[in-house]
């Protein structure tokens, strides 16, 4: 494998130190051969070194865990990703009528299900994806289901966690170990807070401003409810194992076959378009999103809790992945300058840059101007001399941590008549992208961004 660690190390030291982050690990697999290596320190108060066995939060990328678990029902004929959710819950049921009896295992798996992730506080004990299960009898649509692509952060895949639990007859954590850590060989990977080992464990930082530095987050783990779709733990290697099991037709490093090479190409090639595809990618398929890097497919799996971030590209035509996993951002610069390093060493194709605004577009911002919030977020697009902003309202709570005003404004750059840049009001801040979209009416319905999906409400 032709890549300068050396150099790249310098490398990631110096963009560390920029970004404000206290360390990353980098895992490359290529043609089968894995190179890792780790920068800076789990703790910026102890400054503890990190090593290639520190673990990581994974965030996100847990739910590609979970799809390859639900992938393995599929093989065994025991589920099948079109018959309603209803036939292996009974007693599912949300506020709409139609998405109670039709909703789909696939539109759990690619977030077309619209479901609101109103499941209240089902706690921290064993039964907690029964309770979520159980507690969204009033749960409303934020679109309709089907309709367009909106991300479910917990909800979706808890549903699909809970058709595990009922099949295997176990609780999610022990059907994760069972189905897939304990065969892949997975030693360092857990699902559950209490299975963690402290010791090697990388602590979340979060940066309110360039100034202060990095600061230790005041929440060590997400809540139990985003378990399926959030909570696991992993290190670079045992990421790359994952990805393994997708670039080589279902089977892990180990030689153990985890799902059938017919999941693993329905997982890639069952797909939805992404109403901003530029941030991410233009696709959702189950599990992964799917990226179009200058024509090349690129499959892709990300991650955030409150202070770590994960990382990982597959590209399949290279038979190379790249994990990244870091306990500080997440800063889309970041990822994108140290992925270009390795991906520019291997000679493979690199990410593209973000489109550039059309100066050239007229715009009625008639279409576009109003309210689109969900529980919890709220946008205003507004205008003022013929330009569109864009003020996002933080709650006066998380605004007063962070050190940041309650409402800040952005100006929208078109990129196309529904795309946008949004670029940053400060250095701590990267380039962001938002599509507002779908003028039925005649005015836009919703507001797309970091895969998110906001209605309008006004």
């Amino acid at each position: 494998m032709t890549i300068d660690v050396r150099r790249i190390q310098a490398r990631v030291t110096e963009l560390l130190a920029e970004y404000g982050i206290p360390s990353a690990a980098i895992g490359v697999l290529h043609d089968g051969e894995i190179v890792e290596f780790a920068v800076g320190v789990k703790n910026v108060e102890t400054r503890e070194p990190v090593t290639t066995d520190t673990v990581y939060q994974c965030g996100s990328m847990t739910k590609t865990w979970t799809a390859l678990a639900f992938m393995q029902l599929v093989d065994e004929g025991k589920v099948e990703l079109d018959e309603p959710v209803r036939t292996y819950l009974p007693g599912f049921t949300v506020a709409d009528p139609e998405a109670s009896a039709k909703a789909t295992p696939r539109q759990m798996l690619y977030h077309t299900n619209g479901i609101e992730e109103a499941y209240g506080d089902p706690g921290e004990d064993d039964d907690v994806y029964e309770r979520m299960v159980e507690d969204i009898a009033d749960a409303p649509q934020v679109f309709p289901l089907g309709h367009t692509h909106g991300y479910s952060a917990a909800l979706g895949y808890a549903i699909l966690a809970r058709i595990l639990e009922v099949h295997d007859g176990k609780r999610w954590d022990d059907v994760m170990r069972e189905r897939l850590f304990d065969p892949m060989g997975l030693t360092s990977t857990s699902s559950w807070r209490e299975q963690v080992d402290e010791t090697r464990a990388a602590t979340g930082h979060l940066v309110r401003s360039p100034e202060e530095g990095p600061v230790i987050t005041p929440v060590d783990y997400l809540p139990r409810a985003f378990g399926p779709g959030g909570n696991i733990t992993s290190t670079t290697g045992e990421v790359l194992a994952m990805a393994h099991v997708l670039l080589n037709e279902g089977t892990a490093p180990n030689g153990q076959r985890i799902v059938s090479a017919g999941s693993v190409r329905e997982m890639t090639r069952s797909r939805v378009p992404v109403p901003d595809p530029y941030m991410f990618g233009p696709e959702w398929a189950l599990g992964l999103i799917v990226c179009d890097w200058h024509g090349e497919t690129v499959y892709a799996t990300d991650g955030s809790t409150i202070g770590q971030n994960a990382r990982l590209r597959i590209l399949p035509d290279s038979n190379t992945a790249i994990a990244m996993l870091t306990n500080g951002g997440p800063r889309e610069g970041f990822y994108r300058k140290v992925f270009n390093e390795v991906l520019t060493d291997l000679g493979t194709v690199t990410i593209p840059d973000l489109p550039t605004p059309d100066a050239t577009l007229t715009l009625d911002p008639a279409r576009y101007v109003g309210v689109y919030e969900r529980p919890g977020t709220r946008y205003e697009v507004s205008t003022e001399g013929g330009k569109l902003y864009l003020t996002l309202v933080l709650d006066p709570m998380q605004a007063e941590f962070l050190q940041k005003p309650d409402r800040i404004r952005y100006e929208l750059l078109p990129v196309s008549g529904t795309h946008f840049l949004v670029p940053p009001v400060n250095s701590g801040e990267d380039t962001q992208t938002v599509a507002i979209y779908d003028f039925t009416d005649g005015t836009a319905r919703y507001l797309h961004t970091n895969c998110r999906v906001h209605p309008r409400s006004g």
